[in-house]
């Protein structure tokens, strides 16, 4: 491939390569994100495959040279844990950033790329019953009506807006999505526009707007239960699905559907996952190659969009996100960590 892999960790930052995994290299020192730190979350922008943002325990990262050197983009969550970013593609300097565990779960707005940031309404509690602190794991503009977007949150519930962030509105509820721990939120074209929202346990999928959901539970469907994540398909209204037994886990299972969730076919794996699949990586510069992180570092690298994985040669830390972008990575003078 010509460009750039990049994997986020909890606790070696963001490793790349800029030659299809042959060789992978850290951080520089000096820079705005540390060698070590915490990264939560990877977002490329839609129209620059050079910049490259991170959610860091230290606020936003982002990088003009595909992953290599990094600033910090100043802001008022600076030097607390972003667990989201969301890019809207219609307007890329509309952004969410999301915050959470340890620091406090707010939700963040900017309209001008990152110069100024408004702290949006919603205000979640402190903490929650079932991971101590909230975190906000998942945001998605609304690509299709353009002034829509949606953010979950572990644990603290499923949020929608219809005016581009100035207010929201809690959505999920006892007979509608639920529970409360939401992980991951899609948005696809259809006809008809099609929405998943993915819980701890089930699929939820809603084809009016969010009026009614449809719910599929994991564990009666697929005999495995923790529901982590769903990716679509770069320019397409295929997506991916992954399961696992847990958080970590000890196995996972891939699925992919190409009719608006209406069907599911496996994926296969040439060697066993070690954990759930906590990330998959795509880009429109090839919707086919897709990659797949999992919880204790096994990176996965797939050419036929998802139907079938290899295992790649290197093994990381704890993987929390996984991208890759059609820019190649600067070369940096190497350093002894």
């Amino acid at each position: 491939m010509q460009g750039t892999i990049l994997v986020a960790t909890a606790g070696q930052g963001v490793l790349r390569s800029n030659d299809d995994g042959t060789t992978w290299n850290r951080i520089p020192l000096d820079q705005g994100l540390e060698f070590d730190s915490v990264v939560r979350a990877l977002a490329v922008h839609p129209t620059r495959p050079e910049v490259i943002f991170a959610g860091a325990e230290v606020g936003l990262g982002r990088s003009d040279d595909g992953g290599t050197r990094w600033t910090r983009v100043a802001s008022p969550f600076d030097d607390t844990q972003v667990w989201s970013i969301a890019i809207d593609p219609n307007d890329p300097d509309s952004m969410l950033i999301g915050t959470g565990a340890p620091s406090r779960a707010a939700m963040y707005r900017t309209a001008d790329g990152g110069r100024t940031w408004d702290r949006l309404s919603p205000e979640l509690p402190e903490r929650c019953a079932g991971v101590s602190k909230p975190r906000i794991l998942t945001a998605v503009y609304d690509h299709v009506d353009g002034k829509s977007a949606w953010f979950g949150v572990e644990e603290g519930g499923l949020w929608l807006t219809r005016d581009r962030g100035d207010t929201w509105d809690r959505v999920d509820s006892p007979d509608g999505v639920a529970p409360s721990d939401i992980h991951c939120v899609v948005v696809l074209d259809g006809p008809p526009k099609t929405i998943l929202c993915l819980v701890v346990n089930a699929v939820f999928v809603s084809q009016d707007d969010g009026a009614t959901w449809t719910r599929t539970g994991t564990k009666s469907t697929w005999g495995i239960y923790y529901t982590r994540l769903v990716a679509r398909i770069p320019g397409s209204d295929s997506v991916l699905l992954g399961i696992g037994d847990g958080t970590p886990g000890t196995k996972t299972r891939v699925f992919r559907s190409d009719d608006l969730t209406q069907t599911w076919q496996e994926s296969t794996f040439d060697t066993p996952a070690n954990s759930t699949v906590w990330a998959f990586g795509t880009h429109a510069g090839d919707p086919d190659l897709v990659f797949a992180g999992t919880k204790y570092g096994h990176l996965f690298r797939s050419t036929d969009g998802g139907r079938t994985f290899a295992k790649e040669w290197r093994e990381f830390p704890e993987i929390t996100d996984v991208a890759w972008t059609t820019a190649v990575a600067a070369d940096a003078p190497a350093a002894t960590h």
